[in-house]
């Protein structure tokens, strides 16, 4: 995906924010695209009240000047835009490639609107060929491992569970826990699996978002088009 077209969907989505809204902010690339142009808005006078999905999004807030507070000092938002890995039927989404599902999720399930922002190229008709990412307890970590393999195998899924890399050492999350990717390939019932994964007890969460986006904001050569449940 071209930068620009990340901008166009960005900006698409920021027509969406008002004065004095609780907004949650997201992570990613497409995501730092809308960071700056919110960061233009503040600038000219546009107050938000700001909870950041990820310490990489809050250090670009902090650079631009967009002032951020906590979902515990105000724990109800308005409103989330936030990127997306996998666009599926329903505005079902993967999410996690940056890491920060625990967050992205936690906050867009205190938010009462989410807009994904994406190049059409996340429009899948089943979710699944983009690794599905598992954010895992550091404890237990292998067993976990292996009853997230079984889980998938239950439900006719097969494919690589591998740990997340940062260099030679596993990624660690914002909040210290690993990651695993889940190369499933295709994932016919999210649903199922999602419980599955949220059975197993070293699982802290995963990067199926179901039924939380209420709108999509895509970006490509056709131009811009908004996708909806």
């Amino acid at each position: 995906m071209s930068r620009q077209y990340k901008i166009e969907a960005a900006r698409a989505a920021l027509a969406h924010v008002r004065d004095g809204m609780r907004l949650g902010i997201g992570t990613g690339s497409t995501a730092e695209e809308f960071v700056r142009l919110l960061a233009e808005k503040v600038r000219e006078g546009m107050a938000i009240s700001g909870v950041s999905t990820s310490e990489r999004t809050s250090a670009l807030c902090a650079e631009l000047g967009i002032e951020l507070t906590t979902l515990e000092a105000l724990p109800e938002l308005d409103l989330v835009i936030d990127g997306a890995d996998e666009i599926g039927p329903g505005l079902s989404l993967v999410k996690g490639g940056g890491g920060a599902l625990l967050r992205e999720k936690i906050v867009a399930g205190a938010s009462q609107r989410m807009i994904v922002i994406a190049d059409e190229s996340k429009l899948v008709n089943m979710l699944g060929a983009f690794p599905l990412p598992v954010e895992v307890n550091r404890f237990g970590a292998e067993t976990t491992r292996m009853q997230i393999v079984r889980a998938g195998q239950q439900l006719g899924l097969d494919g690589p569970v591998s740990w997340r890399q940062a260099g030679n050492e596993r990624f660690i999350t914002d909040e210290g826990h690993f990651i695993l990717d889940a190369s499933f390939g295709r994932i016919p019932d999210a649903k199922a699996l999602s419980t599955a994964l949220l059975e197993i007890p070293g699982v802290v969460q995963h990067g199926l978002f179901l039924e939380m986006a209420d709108l999509a904001i895509v970006s490509g050569p056709g131009g811009l088009r908004e996708v909806g449940v």
